[in-house]
């Protein structure tokens, strides 16, 4: 008996797939509101799928078949969104790369990508776009066709002959086209760049089964009901922008998309206009909305996740009062985005170094497995607090493997868990704190110094506007801390050490302070490989240790 229930359930299996979700959207909230950008395009979530329907028959017609790759070079507009929908439609894996990429690093990139048919292209980096596929002519290889996204008020002139354009191509697709499904649900559906915060960047392959999962996860995870209003803060480039690209189309909610999502003016009049009821992204939103006079309280809560190194507490504390319900976020491009989020909660006492709201909590139901381990021997760190180990995962929303680099993904896998290089302590509740990456943590007269508690620390420092610590290496290594200033402020070295002596113990408090600008990269992140390669090549922190 058992046996022919098994037998019989063989043939209700279907793949998983976010795409279903559009499909139902259209049936269950087909004339709900689905996208806002602006004031000239709104569209419902029956006029959204049918142009991801058309959108996926004209890339057939284009010559994209099952396997190739789709990128795009855009910012967050409704185009942006449909791509994420309608590429995979037609079979294809999309990649969503970050328009700020320079005309050297885009061809790398595309050159990783090598079964990139076509990107789609925003106005405002169409230079950067021919320029880089210019380079890649001159190698001899096949560069992706371009489509140019053309905005309401801004159309381009002087187009180089074959360009084509976003709204000629949709209007040459079909509204019967049968969406091509994936064969199976472990098939890719898009690849996601890595910040290359640590080098150069890693494309991680997702498949339609982890982002249909995370997707399903993401609504526990950041608590979002029935119908949302989700204002795009968070890069749609960024994991899928956390895979609420695909969950809005499950619940049925509505985008705000908005081309400068880093734009206080923006954030308000979305959040006073439209009722926008969620948005992510990176902790420079707290400050933007904390020093911001046109934001004042409002009447209805809103959910703002972040994930990154936290600003202040004066930022925290003024962000809440404005009425924010501000949520801690832990996770990467490998693992689909934030995978742990947890509410920052004001249960703290003046001491910031007891850091008692980013203790990120427990993982999610579809990560299935954490633990903190010693990487050598495998074996969990006890639950006391203290042990340093690495943060590893274990389920099924994890990225299938990195493109093109299988000794990189074998790696990354190693033992059967993905080890995340970040290091941290597992709490006696059972969750965890993070304490470091592994390539940034300082171990100074053999104790374990954790960068991003002193950057933490230094961040509540009034004066000081950003901050990076890392390993100087002498004859005992000890943490340097390279500081940007708030405008018009001045502070000494002395008030820095100070700052941290009443703060830290001893053998954290950095021994030599520069002032200066931080090397980013293109989303905004520090890169500390850059600052150790000027310490070691020019003795950046001698002259003041």
């Amino acid at each position: 008996m058992k046996e022919d229930l098994v037998e019989c359930s063989k043939g209700l299996n279907v793949p998983l797939t976010p795409l279903s979700f559009l499909e139902r959207a259209a049936t269950l909230y087909g004339d709900k509101v689905s996208i806002i950008y602006g004031d000239h395009v709104r569209f419902s979530w029956r006029q959204t799928y049918e142009r991801c329907l058309k959108l996926a028959s004209a890339l057939v017609n284009l010559g994209v078949s099952h396997g190739d790759i789709v990128a795009t070079l855009a910012p967050n507009i409704p185009e942006q969104y449909e791509l994420h929908f309608g590429a995979p439609m037609a079979g294809a894996i999309i990649s969503a790369l970050n328009p700020k990429l320079d005309a050297t690093t885009l061809p790398i990139i595309l050159e990783q990508l090598e079964h990139c048919k076509i990107i789609f292209v925003d106005y405002e980096f169409i230079d950067t776009a021919f320029k880089a596929t210019k380079l890649i002519s001159q190698k001899k290889l096949t560069p992706p066709i371009i489509v140019l996204i053309q905005d309401y008020d801004q159309l381009v002139k002087g187009l180089p002959e074959g360009t084509l354009i976003y709204d000629e191509v949709l209007e040459k697709g079909q509204l019967d086209f049968k969406i091509i499904l994936p064969r199976n649900e472990c098939e890719p559906i898009s690849v996601n760049f890595t910040s290359g915060s640590t080098g150069i960047p890693k494309g991680a392959v997702y498949s339609h089964r982890s982002v249909y999962l995370n997707s399903l996860a993401t609504m526990t995870r950041f608590d979002v009901r029935t119908t949302p209003v989700f204002l795009w803060t968070v890069d749609m480039f960024r994991c899928n922008g956390w895979c609420f690209i695909w969950l809005l189309a499950a619940l049925g909610g509505t985008n705000i998309c908005v081309r400068d999502n880093f734009s206080a003016k923006n954030i308000s009049d979305a959040i006073y206009f439209h009722k926008v009821t969620h948005f992510c992204g990176a902790p420079i939103l707290l400050e933007i909305i904390a020093n911001c006079d046109v934001i004042k309280p409002f009447s209805h809560k809103v959910s703002v996740t972040v994930a990154g190194i936290l600003p202040s507490f004066e930022v925290l504390n003024k962000v809440a009062e404005i009425g924010f319900d501000v949520n801690i976020g832990y996770g990467m491009t490998e693992v689909l985005g934030p995978v742990i989020v947890r509410k920052w909660k004001k249960d703290f006492d003046d001491d910031v170094t007891k850091f008692n709201y980013v203790e990120e909590g427990v993982i999610d139901f579809m990560m299935v497995e954490f633990d903190v381990k010693d990487p050598n021997t495998m074996k969990s760190v006890p639950w006391d607090g203290k042990t340093i180990g690495e943060i590893m995962f274990k389920g099924n929303t994890l990225m299938l493997g990195y493109l093109k680099s299988s000794k990189v993904s074998d790696e990354a896998f190693r033992d059967g868990w993905y080890r995340t290089r970040d290091l941290g302590v597992r709490l006696p509740n059972g969750s965890f704190s993070l304490k470091d990456r592994a390539k940034d943590a300082i171990y100074c007269k053999g104790e374990f110094v954790s960068s991003l508690e002193v950057e933490t620390v230094l961040l509540n420092h009034p004066k000081v506007l950003k901050v990076a610590v890392v390993g100087d290496e002498g004859l005992v290594e000890s943490p340097c801390a390279i500081v940007k200033l708030k405008d018009g402020c001045s502070a000494s070295v002395e008030d820095i050490i100070k700052f941290c002596e009443d703060k830290l113990d001893a053998h954290m408090v950095p021994k030599s302070v520069v002032f200066g600008d931080l090397p980013l990269n293109s989303t905004g992140k520090v890169q500390k490989f850059v600052i150790r390669e000027k310490i070691k090549s020019n003795g950046l922190c001698d002259s003041i240790r």
